[in-house]
Order: structure tokens, then sequence, then C-alpha cells
């Protein structure tokens, strides 16, 4: 995987329209839980790669504020509405108040997998860049809540 110059959005969607054929041919072969397993299980890898690419392209040491610098790209073309309550070389912490991945899913009939093509990346994507990155989140728009929690923590020891 390499680092994308895209506004994430639009990389998220030329993804979810090659992915769908796919995923539905799956789920016809064997079973939407079964299929909905496997695709987890690709986007998972497929993030911790992606993360690792970034982590190659920067110029210097990754630190999570040098990861939250890459905020952006996620939020290019109004993706996200943010609040950041908290940005220290510790802690980052943000809602998203209004996502536009969990409206682009819904709109082409991906509304059920949307947490799995997005959200499950977040997490994933962050140990790919800097393992001593973590996320916390309790809640997403994609899933139903009314924003979406992001506390990323910055552990410089393995804890």
């Amino acid at each position: 995987m390499s680092k994308t110059d895209l506004p994430i959005l639009e990389q998220r969607q030329i993804e979810a329209n090659i992915i769908k054929p796919i995923y539905d041919e799956m789920v016809a072969e064997v079973g939407s839980e079964r299929a909905k397993s496997i695709l987890k299980n690709a986007i998972v890898k497929n993030a911790i790669s992606h993360g690792k690419a970034y982590a190659e392209a920067q110029a210097e040491t990754t630190s999570l504020l040098s990861f939250h610098d890459l905020l952006p790209q996620w939020m290019a073309n109004g993706a996200l509405e943010i609040d950041i309550l908290q940005e220290n070389e510790n802690n980052v912490d943000y809602n998203v108040t209004r996502c536009r991945f969990a409206e682009m899913y819904t709109e082409m009939g991906l509304g059920d997998i949307g947490h799995i093509l997005s959200c499950s990346r977040d997490g994933t994507f962050c140990t790919g860049y800097d393992p001593k990155i973590k996320l916390d989140r309790s809640q997403t728009i994609m899933e139903g809540a009314s924003h979406c929690d992001f506390r990323y923590r910055y552990s410089p020891s393995d804890d």
C-alpha cells in the first residue's frame, strides 16, 4: 500500500465502488456474517499497511502531533466536521459532528458495512503509523451515534 494524495473521502468512494460487487458476491457465496468478517480482516490489514506507508513518507520522526497533522486529508472537501477538545504531544481528542463518509456509504447502499470500510481503519491506521499511538472511541455516527468520539493517546511505553 502506498500513501495517497487524494482526499480520503474520494479514495474511500473509489474503493467502495470496487468493493461493493465483490462484497455482494461474497454474501451470496458465504453469507453476510462471514463476508463481513473477511472484509473486516482485509480492511484492518490494509489500514496497518497504509499507516506504515504514511509513516515512511514522513520527513521527521512520527509522533501524535505529526499523526494529527494528517487530519486535513481526511477532512478535505468537507468530509468531516469536528470539534477539537484537546491537542498536545500526548493527547488529541476531538468529536466528529458530521461525517460525510457515513452519508456516502448510505447513499451507495453500503450503510450496513460503512463502519467496516472506514471506522475500523482508524485505530489500526494509527498502529501502522506509530504503534505508540492508541485510539479509544466508544461511538460513531456510522453506527447511529450523534457524534464520533476520537481520543488518541501517545504512550511511549508498551502498555
